[in-house]
């Protein structure tokens, strides 16, 4: 086990949202912004943002990291940047009055055709359906989720069939 791989969570977490130089095995260096380090193996993801270019994302095997030596400290900008790599380009796209229209436009949909639907959570963001599904935004299919396999593959082509008649 080497010194990276004794390190703690904590300790790991210090280097996210930070440029890094990673150094391992035969000499081989890495460079890029650390998005997370994984706890069980010590693997260290990066991203790098080449010019012109969306993110790339590499990944350092925790048992081959030598050294890892931060050379330069994150802003808000790059923390922004950071988080939205792993956030599919479709939820990306809607303000919050156009998430908000949405929600609204679904919630009428199903009253309409007498689904029981409310909304939860601290901002009233998700919506419920009958207490057993539930939707967060931006309210697509691929939103959905529920216990019941069932009453989720019928909502689901339910939503299909809003959308597509939105359009």
């Amino acid at each position: 086990m080497n010194d990276w791989q004794r390190k703690s969570p904590l300790d790991w977490e210090t280097y996210v949202n930070k440029l890094v130089k990673v150094v391992a095995v035969e000499k081989h260096e890495y460079e890029g912004w650390v998005l997370t380090v994984d706890p069980v193996s010590a693997t260290i993801v990066l991203a790098t943002f080449p010019e012109n270019e969306k993110g790339t994302i590499s990944f350092v095997m925790g048992h081959a990291v030598q050294e890892v030596e931060v050379l330069q400290e994150g802003d808000s900008d790059m923390e922004q940047r950071l988080a939205c790599i792993l956030v599919p380009e479709e939820s990306q796209a809607y303000s919050t009055e156009e998430l908000e229209r949405r929600k609204k436009a679904l919630k009428t949909w199903l009253e309409t055709n007498h689904i029981p639907v409310g909304e939860q959570g601290e901002l009233g963001r998700t919506l419920s359906v009958a207490g057993v599904l539930s939707i967060e935004p931006p309210y697509g299919p691929e939103q959905c989720s529920s216990t019941n396999e069932i009453i989720l593959a019928r909502v689901q082509g339910l939503l299909q069939g809003f959308l597509q008649q939105q359009h």
